[in-house]
């Protein structure tokens, strides 16, 4: 499911991610792309390699490509690894690379900087096409690498019963930070809590975007994460936590946040969109809605997951590469996706089709023209698995000493 994909890139992905960054940088890696700029072409057979949720995903995939190669007269298969990161590092290792392949945000830096990556996102038709706040998450350098596949945002999922329950209504959902302390503590008894969510930086992070903070600034090149506004924001986690309308899902003896809601332990959490497969399937009664995240301080604020389709630099068949992935992020294809295996489309021209056959889930895809992405520097995986480490222990910490460590360890990378 998504969720599972997400949390690989962020929540416990730090060891995947720096081994990924760390072969990429050792590899002696040389790219064969011509000198005058052309791509290569050839003859040779493109392999197509994903980390799948699920048979879904990977059928829907084998699908697109099948139908492409037909249609392009170009053969090309998909490998579902078992473990992307590591048989992707295998294969830039041995110089035989997967041609195309998903690449997420904290694996880019790594490979981008010796040179494994095709730089081709200009070179897209559609580049303008896709949000811009996704295509900032696959620039490095000032270049940008790969097209954006799909991506999920996090909002507020809501039991209806429990919060029917409690007396409130429509116009009660929050719409600030206040409103969102008032109907967590409205929420909260003595067999639930108001709101239950992983203590992690891909949750709270949200209400650091909330308070106009990030860990770095949009181009990941410089560490913003011990400013005034992300000390704000811990500050308020920090209160909902001490008043006990706020706990962390493994406190309540849940896995993650959708957990937590859909065993009835929680009457909201902060979650993805990955989050509806997961409810439908294990918790397939529970009735919920999602809304948009309250604002903060500075605005609206939240983060947003993206995978991109990476290009190998020493592909045979580059130009052949660059068609199939002007496919695959096409609308139709990404609807198809979306169909398929829930997540959102990378495109703008998508989003109305979309909005129409999910509007349950259409505050998952407001967002996309203010969410943020994750740092993606390189190193930073560590330092993300090092600071949510420390947010485990917010409510008996000083953020400001939380976020200061991380400062460190960010401008360290730098050095």
């Amino acid at each position: 499911m998504q969720r599972s994909i997400q949390r690989r890139f962020i929540g416990g992905a730090a060891a995947v991610a720096a081994s990924i960054a760390l072969s990429a940088c050792g590899s002696g890696y040389s790219t064969t792309t011509p000198t005058n700029g052309a791509l290569s072409s050839s003859n040779t057979a493109l392999t197509v390699m994903i980390g799948s949720s699920g048979d879904a995903e990977t059928t829907a995939v084998k699908s697109a490509v099948a139908d492409w190669s037909k249609s392009s007269g170009t053969d090309a298969s998909v490998v579902a690894a078992s473990n992307l990161g590591q048989q992707l590092s295998q294969g830039f290792a041995a110089r035989k690379p997967a041609d195309v392949f998903y690449l997420s945000t904290d694996a880019l830096a790594g490979y981008a900087s010796n040179g494994s990556l095709l730089a081709y996102g200009d070179q897209l038709p559609n580049k303008d096409d896709f949000y811009p706040s996704l295509v900032k998450s696959f620039t490095y350098d000032g270049k940008f690498y790969c097209a954006p596949k799909d991506f999920s945002t996090l909002q507020l999922i809501i039991n209806t019963d429990m919060w029917e329950k409690a007396g409130l209504s429509d116009s009660d959902l929050p719409t600030t930070w206040d409103q969102l302390e008032s109907v967590s503590r409205k929420l909260t008894t003595a067999d639930h809590v108001g709101l239950g969510i992983s203590g992690e930086y891909a949750r709270i992070g949200s209400f650091m975007a909330q308070a106009g903070g990030s860990l770095m600034n949009d181009e990941s090149t410089e560490a913003t994460a011990d400013s005034d506004a992300n000390i704000e924001a811990l500050k308020y986690v920090k209160k909902l936590l001490a008043a006990g309308n706020l706990k962390y899902a493994k406190d309540l003896g849940a896995g993650w946040g959708g957990e937590a809601l859909g065993k009835g332990l929680a009457a909201m959490t902060i979650e993805g969109n990955w989050i509806t497969g997961a409810l439908r399937a294990d918790y397939p009664n529970l009735k919920y809605r999602v809304a948009e995240l309250p604002a903060g301080p500075t605005g609206k604020g939240t983060l947003h997951f993206t995978n991109c389709w990476g290009i190998a630099a020493d592909s045979p068949n580059q130009a052949a590469a660059l068609k199939l992935v002007e496919q695959l992020t096409s609308k139709g294809n990404q609807l198809a996706f979306s169909k398929a295996f829930g997540p959102m489309p990378s495109v703008k021209s998508a989003a109305s089709e979309w909005k129409s056959a999910n509007p349950v889930l259409v505050p998952f895809l407001s967002a996309a023209d203010y969410a943020k992405g994750v740092p993606a520097g390189k190193g930073t995986a560590d330092v993300v698995a090092e600071l949510n480490s420390k947010l485990e222990t917010l409510a008996t910490s000083d953020p400001q000493a939380i976020l200061g460590a991380a400062q460190k360890n960010l401008e360290a990378l730098a050095r």
